[in-house]
């Protein structure tokens, strides 16, 4: 007999080839092949037509009333052949499966697993069927290398020698609790249901025991950052206030309560690891800003890392502004590539000795040669643009130093309990008092005129504009506006307006000089591909018209239309699309109804689903191979609970109901020292 803990190799059957196809499905144990699980299932119950529906799958059991015929199109087949089913003539069609004629004897039992087409009497079929009429059959995710049969039948095989051995993961406390089935019924009805019924049973207790182990793992990734202590900051709360005070402006309740949390965190001895989410314009700089001040009261430095040139540059202008205008002395200094050789040189030299308090870049800060005097504090921009790698040796840069990531891009709840699952998340939920809301609007090329026209009453007003093209030049391929054709349409338009135009070929000092230009309205009309995506920010902009929108994700549109709306004029987003798709014509809809970007990220979620929510494989999503996190959310955000819950516990992992949970976990987190 076997063991569940065994290498798959030790089954008869499994070469050196056949453990390398298997392992390239992330099967290496005997334990993984078993909880291998079918992704869906086919109802064998035989039916007869009356009882079925146009295009229901369905079984027909019935006499073979005709021979096979095979009609041959080139390489393509039609094998086609009468079934007798319940006094009904059906003709079942299998396309380009010839070889089965030979199994098809006229007065022949014959049971057919197909599409059912009421209309025409007739059955597409799908396979012969051989097994029982009242099993549901496993199909499995397999690959070129081994097919779903041979993963079935060593599924079959494994289990008969496993059957009853597996121990459960999920503590039975909470088993009981949701009324979960233990592990071992849970393998056995996935893989080998008597009935659907049970098949749902057996896939809720399987995707509740996913969901909680992954919620485990991070929960222990967290216990784990946290024990690496970072020193207690010690914040000059009068000096901190003073400035706080002094700002420009007041803050939201939203942001007092954010900057409240990040602040209770920096004085603890734990290391900081929090998201800031916010919408775009929720004032999230000035709360970074207040974060960065702590740790300069305390003598330490802090650092804020951007994803481009501009912003980088951006935030280097604003903070100086925002110190200087709070009357705080304090030295801000921007490290981009495009500094002279004889200027970073300088910069590096005072920043290792500590007389700079605050250092602002791009992803220039993770060259070798940065050298903090005292970090304490790592802000992050835009985090979801930097890699897990990149993040974490910016981090390298003090002894842990706290770290706040900060997001304009909204996160619905699925993502932040999974991608985001191991960091402590604060939201910014409100605008600034005073914030219009962007009227946004959908035309179709048809009516870009009316579009032109409005913009130029808005420039008559004295307001400048946006106009966003997905391409810098022309494309045989797609029939789509491109930035140059459109600035050079906009000049001939608008010879009263000086046209500017941005795009990523640019050097970052040709970036940098339009941006100043339109920012001190020389340029009027900015033409750009989606360089102007996040952070830009001009108050007297109050247009943004996108063309072709429909070839924009729903988070990259809203991203855009918060470039306007960041002053006192009402702004306007105009949509220029003739979508093709449901998709295209769903998430122009969802812009023209909402400005909540929290409300488009969830419907963004529902459209296309967690893998690709956040535009970048870094993002971190996991995938499930059993639960479905968007639909199967309240068990995710149970399954966190319930994790949350179990590592509280007072030493938890000594109890006698989660050693098999604590077994499970240590293998494949030794090197996180809570299992040192």
């Amino acid at each position: 007999m076997a063991n569940y803990q065994d290498q798959v190799e030790t089954l008869p059957g499994v070469g050196p080839k056949r453990a390398e196809a298997l392992h390239a499905l992330n099967i290496f144990t005997i334990e993984d092949l078993v909880t291998y699980y079918p992704y869906r299932y086919e109802d064998l119950a035989v039916r007869t037509p009356q009882e079925s529906l146009d295009g229901d799958k369905v079984t027909f059991k019935g006499i073979v009333s005709t021979p096979a015929v095979v009609r041959r199109f080139g390489k393509r087949s039609q094998t086609y052949f009468g079934l007798m089913v319940d006094q009904a003539n059906i003709r079942v069609n299998f396309f380009n499966q010839p070889w089965l004629a030979k199994n098809i004897v006229v007065d022949q039992e014959l049971a057919v697993y197909g599409t059912y087409n009421a209309a025409k009497a007739s059955l597409t079929g799908i396979k012969l069927v051989t097994a029982s009429s009242d099993e549901l059959a496993a199909i499995y995710p397999a690959s070129k290398e081994i097919n779903a049969k041979t993963i079935q039948n060593l599924i079959e095989l494994a289990w008969s020698q496993v059957r009853g051995t597996l121990p459960s993961l999920v503590p039975a406390s909470i088993r009981t609790k949701y009324r979960l089935l233990d592990r071992n019924q849970q393998v056995e009805w996935m893989q080998f249901p008597p009935d659907p019924y049970h098949a749902k049973q057996a896939r809720r207790s399987a995707a509740f025991e996913e969901f909680y182990i992954f919620q485990m793992r991070l929960q222990l990734l967290k216990l784990s950052d946290q024990s690496f202590a970072g020193e207690k900051i010690q914040v000059d709360l009068q000096r901190w206030q003073a400035f706080k005070d002094q700002l420009p402006f007041k803050l939201t309740t939203a942001q007092e309560r954010v900057v409240g949390e990040i602040l209770h965190d920096q004085q603890r001895p734990l290391h900081m690891n929090r998201l800031l989410q916010g919408d775009v314009g929720s004032g999230k700089t000035v709360v970074a800003a207040l974060a960065m001040y702590a740790v300069v009261t305390a003598g330490l430095q802090a650092t804020l890392m951007a994803p481009t040139e501009i912003l980088a540059q951006q935030h280097a202008q604003g903070l100086a502004k925002l110190f200087d205008q709070a009357g705080v002395d304090l030295r801000v200094e921007l490290l981009t590539a495009g500094l002279k050789a004889s200027q970073r040189r300088q910069i590096l030299a005072d920043l290792e000795v500590g007389d700079i308090d605050i250092l602002i870049g791009t992803h220039a800060l993770l060259q070798p040669d940065v050298h903090f005097h005292h970090l304490g504090l790592v802000v992050i921009d835009e985090q979801h643009r930097f890699g897990v790698n990149q993040r974490s040796k910016l981090r390298e840069g003090g002894v842990n130093p706290d770290v706040l990531a900060m997001t304009a891009t909204p996160i619905p709840r699925t993502l932040s309990i999974t991608a985001y699952g191991e960091m402590d998340i604060s939201i910014i939920d409100q605008l600034p008092a005073g914030r219009k809301p962007i009227e946004t609007r959908w035309l179709n090329h048809g009516q870009l005129d009316l579009a032109l026209a409005f913009m130029a009453e808005q420039l008559a007003q004295g307001a400048q504009a946006y106009v966003v093209a997905p391409l810098i030049e022309e494309s045989e391929v797609l029939d789509v506006q491109n930035a140059q054709a459109v600035a050079s349409q906009l000049t001939e338009s608008f010879p009263k307006y000086q046209v500017g135009l941005l795009h990523g070929r640019l050097s970052n000092a040709e970036k940098q000089a339009l941006m100043a230009d339109f920012k001190a309205n020389r340029i009027q009309i900015l033409v750009a591909t989606t360089v102007v995506e996040v952070g830009v920010d001009v108050a007297n902009a109050s247009l943004m018209l996108i063309l072709d929108a429909d070839r924009f994700g729903l988070a990259q549109l809203h991203q855009l239309r918060g470039r306007v709306g960041r002053g006192e004029r009402q702004s306007y987003a105009f949509l220029i699309a003739d979508p093709k798709t449901d998709y295209g014509r769903a998430r122009l809809e969802a812009m023209v109804a909402t400005n909540d970007g929290f409300k488009l990220a969830e419907e963004d979620l529902k459209l296309r689903g967690p893998g690709d929510i956040l535009g970048t494989k870094q993002s971190g999503v996991p995938e499930f191979r059993v639960g479905d996190p968007i639909k199967d959310l309240t068990m995710l955000t149970i399954a966190q609970q319930e994790a949350i819950a179990t590592v509280e516990e007072s030493a938890w992992d000594n109890q006698v109901e989660n050693q098999a949970l604590v077994e499970y976990l240590s293998q494949s987190m030794a090197q996180y020292r809570h299992f040192d």
